[in-house]
Formats: C-alpha cells, structure tokens, sequence
C-alpha cells in the first residue's frame, strides 16, 4: 500500500485521514501469469495499481492475430479508462505476463473518492493522463527494421527483457519469435 500512496502523493498533497480513506476504498488482490486484469467484450470494473509483476496491452486484429501493444510495469496505474468511465465494452485485453500484486478500486470506490476528497479530481487527472500516455505510447515503427525495433524495446523497457515470455515481445515488435531470437543473437 505504500507504493501507492507514494505514487498518489507525487500529484497532490493528502492528509492522513484522506490517505486512510483510499486505503479503504481499495484491495490488494494477486493475478496469475496469464490471468486477465480485464478483457475485451466485458466492461472494465476496476482501476488497478501494479505493485509487483508486468501486464501488458494487447488485442486481436482482423486476421485473428494477437497484438502486443504496450507493457505495464511496477509503480503504474492500469486502466481500460475510457471504457471504464463510459461503462463501454472493452476491445483490448489487460493480461498479466508474469504473477502479479496490485492494489484494486472498484468503480463504485473510485467514484466515491471525487465525492469525498477535495482536490481528488485533480491528482486523479494526472494519474489516468501518465496511465494513457503508457498505454498509448506508440509502439515500434514499423518502417524501422527489426533490430532497431528490438534496440528501442531495450531502451524503452530495460527491465523487461528477461522478465516476460519471448513471445509477448516479438508480437509488440511485429515480428516472429524465430526472427527475435536470431535478432537477439546478433546483437548479443
């Protein structure tokens, strides 16, 4: 819980009681490897904060193909919020790519705390901003080759590498996991 707390204080000040407040509003919850925080075809419910582990943005294109678009990692907020606040189905799918701990509001508790705290919207405001501009953040260019898509990716996500499957990184490069391991070959 302190993660989050320190996470909320970086955009606004709170007292104590406004702290206890959203601890109260909030639950730790665990979400397995492959467990989805939501789903594309259902509404989003909950607004969550990764404490420990990696989630990541993906959907289906039209071809049926799954798309990586973004990773998610400690110390962020995750949200379909869109969809969320418009209480509209989702089309993307948030899936754990490792176990993970996160801090969860319902939508019910998450509303209730604009009512309560003066001075809520505001850090909330800046919050959701970070959370769509991550989940937003544009993915490799696709007119860059390979392996400068996959040197990018190391920059942009150095903790990541050895953290989540192959798999999930090659479908955010654009690229097959043959292509990625011969890739990574030759740049190691």
């Amino acid at each position: 819980m302190k993660e989050l707390v320190d996470y909320i204080l970086q955009f606004g000040s709170l007292n104590k009681q406004q702290i206890e407040l959203i601890k109260c509003k909030s639950e730790e919850i665990g979400l397995k490897k492959d467990d989805y925080f939501s789903e594309a075809g259902k509404v989003p419910r909950q607004v969550g904060f990764l404490v420990q582990g990696v989630v990541r943005g993906c959907y289906y294109n039209n071809k049926g193909e799954e798309i990586t678009r973004c990773f998610i990692n400690e110390n962020s907020l995750m949200v379909d919020y869109v969809n969320f606040e418009a209480n509209t189905v989702s089309s993307e799918y948030l899936q754990a790519c490792t176990d993970c701990k996160l801090i969860v509001f319902s939508k019910k508790g998450w509303e209730e705390l604009s009512q309560i705290i003066v001075g809520w919207d505001n850090i909330k405001n800046k919050m959701v901003q970070i959370c769509m501009y991550q989940k937003s953040r544009n993915g490799p260019v696709i007119s860059q080759d390979a392996t400068t898509r996959y040197i990018e990716f190391m920059k942009n996500y150095p903790t990541l590498i050895n953290r989540i499957p192959l798999l999930y990184i090659a479908s955010y490069l654009g690229v097959t996991q043959q292509s990625l391991s011969r890739i990574r070959k030759s740049i190691s």
